[in-house]
């Protein structure tokens, strides 16, 4: 059977920096995630759907390519590149979690698949979006309503708190508002809360992201669990 609707199906964005951020693949965050997911499938009778994202591996690749071809280096090979990282990491998470998974790594969204492992991972499709969109389309296709998308943030701020020091973090914000702050285009290697061109979608379908920092997996569980939690609620 199809991977059936309800508040018991969520679909995570796993940023790929908490994966793989700058100095290597982080194996302390991946054994607490695949304890913790292991625990709520077990305990909560839980199922996920999990998309990867590429992180830090990805930029390398395309800065790579850049020194190497010069900066004329097409959008479309940048983005190919940072598909790429997330099937590499998408295939790890997989790997993880073999005898929970489906054996086969969601990447062409135009075919849904019959799911009957409690988790299901999600890598990139195609140039011209990131995973975020990806994690959208999961819920377009098996009728799901809600993203949680785990970041190396605590929560979105009105401006880049790295650049300014009076930015101040969001709870609740609307689609039309956040996508205000973002725009409406994606570039290869973009680093937002959520991507440009998800957030469009994800107006459209009436979605809920939920941003939290995915390495504070308590955090996590009040969000997964519709409690009071740490982060930004975009509706």
């Amino acid at each position: 059977m199809v991977m059936a609707q309800g508040t018991d199906v969520f679909v995570l964005s796993l940023g790929g920096s908490l994966i793989v951020p700058n100095g290597g693949i982080d194996t302390t965050f991946l054994s607490q995630f695949h304890e913790f997911i292991r625990k709520q499938v077990s305990e909560k009778k839980r199922r996920f759907f999990i998309t990867v994202g590429g992180g830090a591996i990805t930029r390398d690749y395309q800065k790579a390519a850049r020194e190497v071809r010069g900066h004329d280096l097409s959008d479309t090979d940048a983005d190919w590149l940072g598909v790429h990282a997330t099937r590499l990491n998408a295939q790890l998470i997989r790997a993880i979690f073999q005898d929970l998974a489906d054996p086969r790594v969601i990447k062409h969204y135009e075919i849904i698949l019959k799911i009957q492992s409690p988790v299901a991972i999600a890598a990139g499709w195609k140039p011209g979006w990131s995973t975020d969109y990806c994690a959208v389309t999961v819920c377009q296709d098996y009728g799901l309503t809600q993203v949680v998308n785990m970041t190396n943030v605590d929560q979105v701020y009105d401006k880049d708190p790295n650049k300014h020091t009076d930015a101040k973090p969001i709870t609740n914000i609307s689609w039309e508002d956040y996508r205000k702050m973002v725009g409406d285009v994606w570039k290869p290697g973009m680093n937002a809360p959520f991507d440009p061109i998800a957030s469009k979608l994800a107006q459209d379908l009436g979605v809920t992201v939920k941003i939290v920092n995915g390495k504070d997996l308590l955090n996590l569980e009040l969000a997964l669990d519709g409690k009071p939690f740490t982060g930004t609620t975009i509706t």
